[in-house]
This record gives C-alpha cells, structure tokens and sequence, in this order.
C-alpha cells in the first residue's frame, strides 16, 4: 500500500473553517450569557452592600434582641423579628401539607377530566392573584366569618392560600420528574398506589418539594398587605428573648410592616435603624434559604438516578 496517499492523523483532526466557526460561536454565546447573569447578581450584591453599609452603624445582637424604643425612633427588632418567625413558621405548617397533598393527587390520582383542569386552572389564577386581594379575602374569611380576628393565626391562614400555587405547582413537576419505571416495578411487585407513593415517589421527589418550600418561606416572609389587615399591629410589647412571647390567636409585629412604619409614619428615626431592619429581613430569609438549599443537595446526592 502506498503510504503517500494515505491521511496522516495530523491531517485528519485539523480543525476546519466550519469548526472553528462553531467554536466562535460558542464563544461568543457564553461571553454574552455570562454578562447576562451578571446583570442579575451585580444589582443585588449592590443592593446588599449598599443596605449593610447603611446599616452598620447599628447592626448588633443587641439591636436584635431588644423591643423598639422611644416609640420606635429606637431600639432592636425583637419583637416583629419574633412576630415574622410566628407567621412563616405557622403558614408553612399550614400550606406545606395541603400543597403537596393537592400535587400528589392531582399527579397521582386524578384522571385527565373536566374536574382536573378545572383545578390546574384554578392553582394557575391562584398564583396570579394580587397580594391586596389576599389581604381582603383572609379579612372576611379568616377574621370575620371564621371569627378568628385579626391575629397571628389569621394572618398565617392568609399567607398559606396565598403560597398555596407554588408549593403545587413545584411539587407537581418533582412528582413528574420521578421515572415511570420506578412506580411500575413497585406495582408489579404487588405495592399499592400509596405503598408506591409513600415510599418510592416522594422519597425520589423531596429535593423538588423543597424548592416550592423555599419560595414559600421567602415570599410568606416578605409579604406587607397579606397580614397588615389580618394580624399584623403597629406596635406591641412582649418580654425580650422569650420565644413563645406570642399567642397565636393574638396579633403581632413583622419585619416587614416594622420596616414600612419606621420609613413613612415615625418621623425621627435613626438613620441606620430602617437599614437595619431590611438586612435582618433579608439575612433571615437568605439564612432559611440557605439551610433548605444544604438539604436539598444532599438529599440530591443520595439519588441512585
């Protein structure tokens, strides 16, 4: 055989017009994704530095766990501090059951009917719905035909219909990212449809479900109209550092509304306490965040798919 005329490996992989060109391409594409990301991070990493300069002044474990002074012109934020902790925990009590229960039937259970897309339509108009509108309805369902009154626990109510959609619908999308294969080999196997459910499905899915808990707890967090009708109060006085300082049926302060009054309606503040207040707010729903993002890895990591 002649060796002149066959190709050298040299010759065989040199990168050609057309190659390279895509390279350029795929170049070029990640550059501009990059900076598009960075439009995301950079403003909030701006918004962050800019808050906790401000803040700085005043930022302690004392201006954690102390009550507002001075009508509050002074002084820490335990009281709404404990009070946002109230709401959050009580309304994921609330809402984290009830929205993975609707997603495991509506996935598991309910066939393709009239009914279902009624429902699924429903769960969509939900998550729509204006935070106001919350607000109004927990006031007549919750405070005044449930006879609740404005408390801890109406305002609770209000915020579980309203992260109702979320939980849902995460929880609709991990049940479906679980393997049909893995509920067919549990049911020729002789399991039941909960059997299946309960121990193959949800166990698979957990690390999904906890995204829509995420958001539910960022959002429950944050929120200002849900709860400024249904149980938030201007101003109240509990013991500092007692945790169960609040009853559920009682109303409470919040961060969030804390944070509305101290900017608007008390005149005098001083200047870092506004500041303040909003990087507690964020400090403590980045710090949930984070704990349910470390446990959704690792419940990630434990996967065999």
């Amino acid at each position: 055989m002649n060796t002149d005329t066959q190709t050298s490996p040299q010759t065989m992989f040199t990168e050609t017009a057309i190659s390279r060109q895509k390279r350029h391409i795929e170049n070029v594409m990640r550059v501009f994704l990059f900076v598009i990301t960075s439009l995301m991070i950079i403003p909030l990493l701006l918004i962050i530095g800019y808050l906790f300069y401000k803040a700085l002044p005043v930022l302690s474990l004392d201006f954690l766990f102390t009550n507002p002074k001075d009508n509050m012109r002074a002084g820490g934020l335990w009281a709404p501090f404990l009070g946002t902790i109230y709401l959050v925990v009580v309304s994921l009590l609330v809402s984290a059951p009830i929205g993975v229960f609707a997603a495991v039937y509506l996935n598991e259970y309910a066939r393709d009917n009239w009914f279902t897309r009624i429902t699924n339509l429903a769960v969509v108009n939900l998550a729509g719905v204006p935070s106001i509108v919350h607000a109004l309805f927990g006031v007549g369902a919750f405070v005044l035909f449930a006879g609740l009154g404005e408390s801890i626990l109406a305002a609770s109510l209000t915020l579980a219909i309203m992260t109702l959609p979320v939980i849902i619908a995460s929880t609709t999308e991990a049940l479906k990212a679980v393997p049909m294969s893995f509920r067919e080999a549990c049911w020729n196997l002789g399991a039941t449809r909960w059997q299946t459910i309960r121990r193959i499905v949800l166990p698979n899915s957990i690390s999904g479900i906890l995204t829509g808990v995420i958001l539910q707890v960022s959002r429950a967090a944050g929120e200002t109209a849900p709860i400024m009708f249904t149980g938030a109060v201007f101003y109240k006085a509990i013991a500092e550092g007692d945790l169960f300082a609040y009853n559920i049926v009682e109303q409470c302060m919040a961060l969030s509304l804390h944070l509305f009054t101290i900017s608007t309606q008390v005149p005098d503040v001083t200047e870092g306490i506004p500041y303040g207040t909003a990087i507690v707010l964020v400090g403590t729903v980045l710090l949930v965040n984070a704990a349910a993002i470390v446990l959704r890895v690792y419940l990630r990591t434990r996967k065999k798919w």
